[in-house]
């Protein structure tokens, strides 16, 4: 394992500020909601700001407070966030980050999982934090090949807490984080004490009896599941069939990619306002702006390619594997998919924890980084 830091060159910077600035805008034919994608007005100003009042020093200094590492499993480069915690009897917490999502989107979560103590709370909710970058994501580049699946991801992810010495551990991620984390208790069982998940996907099968009897909140649940599929899968869609295609233009235009990144946190965030409103747009712009500097647009949607096959078998609604530790799961009510408790718990009958909040959206390390910090701790608790 190599220590690392994240330097990007100032020739990288002034490219960005330069390529930002010779945009060349399309017309704002539609006028200025979001229903045909990202307003002009919205990301001109967006864009402006990242150009001439966004820190990257600042963001980059602030994950430069953390520990970083990288190490090579299975042919792949992985960084990582290590962070140990000061309370000697802490317990190796593995957190899991999706699209368009990065190790930054955990930030605010970094000192109450790891310190309770030093942010008032219980030390004996202390955790040993190990945060790493997907293959292919961020500072986890380049791939040197394909074939990089959740079950690929949940077997690296296994051998780097052997590396680091953790014999008994749990795991936690949202996104494409969540599939992985539920992953790596199938394939680590015997070390995996418990998987929490703040989002899950759990599809009707097609018999109609077990949709008997659901009441209309449930309803609701099934036809927002549809209206994703019908209306707001477009990204996933071209993702998961022409990934590099896409890439040209998101590795070219850094407003492009803005949009494309910025278009997400408007539609998956407890809505109200504009998505910095949610998130912050600071934060949003980390976490572009690690994917541009990465170059990773490609390697990133690539994730999609290699999984398509079993999302649709998962939409088709073919069970996946049991997990056979305990599940945890906190549900946010504007997330992408909100589940129906039946069905997840057809899924995985191991679900022992079920949190229902009433605000947060797909985004919970980001929007609400306190619910989720307290629903983790509360359901490692009874791991004990």
């Amino acid at each position: 394992m190599r220590s690392f830091r994240i330097d990007i060159p100032q020739a990288e910077l002034d490219d960005l500020h330069r390529r930002i600035a010779a945009t060349r805008w399309s017309d704002d034919l539609g006028g200025p909601g979001w229903d045909r994608g990202v307003p002009l007005g919205y990301l001109r100003d967006l864009a402006e700001y990242w150009r001439t009042g966004f820190d990257w020093r600042a963001a980059e200094a602030e994950l430069n407070r953390y520990p970083q590492f990288t190490t090579e499993i299975d042919g792949a480069t992985v960084h990582f966030l290590h962070v140990r915690s000061p309370e000697p009897d802490a317990r190796p917490l593995l957190l899991t980050h999706g699209w368009p999502g990065s190790v930054a989107e955990f930030l605010d979560v970094i000192g109450p999982l790891s310190d309770p103590r030093a942010h008032g709370g219980d030390p004996a909710d202390a955790f040993h934090l190990v945060i790493p970058s997907l293959p292919g994501y961020g500072f986890s580049a380049p791939l040197r090949d394909t074939g990089w699946d959740v079950p690929r991801i949940a077997a690296a992810w296994a051998e780097l807490m052997r590396r680091l010495g953790y014999t008994s551990y749990a795991t936690q991620g949202g996104d494409a984080g969540s599939p992985i984390s539920l992953q790596v208790g199938r394939c680590d069982p015997d070390h995996v004490i418990g998987v929490h998940v703040n989002m899950l996907m759990a599809f009707p099968s097609g018999d109609p009896a077990e949709l008997a009897g659901l009441g209309p909140d449930d309803q609701a649940r099934l036809g927002r599941l549809a209206r994703f599929d019908a209306e707001l899968s477009a990204y996933m869609k071209v993702m998961a069939t022409r990934p590099r295609t896409l890439s040209y233009a998101l590795d070219d235009s850094p407003v492009g990619h803005l949009a494309w990144i910025a278009e997400k946190f408007a539609e998956w965030t407890d809505p109200g306002g504009r998505p910095e409103d949610a998130v912050g747009r600071d934060r949003i712009l980390t976490n572009v702006a690690i994917y541009w500097f990465t170059r990773t647009a490609h390697s990133a949607a690539n994730f999609y390619y290699e999984g398509a096959a079993a999302v649709a078998q998962a939409a088709s609604g073919v069970q996946p594997p049991p997990v056979p530790v305990p599940v945890g799961v906190a549900v946010f009510p504007h997330d992408i998919f909100v589940p129906v408790r039946r069905l997840a718990e057809r899924d995985l009958p191991t679900i022992t924890h079920w949190t229902e909040f009433d605000r947060g959206g797909h985004f919970a390390a980001l929007e609400q980084p306190g619910l989720l910090v307290e629903d983790v701790r509360a359901f490692l608790r009874t791991l004990k």
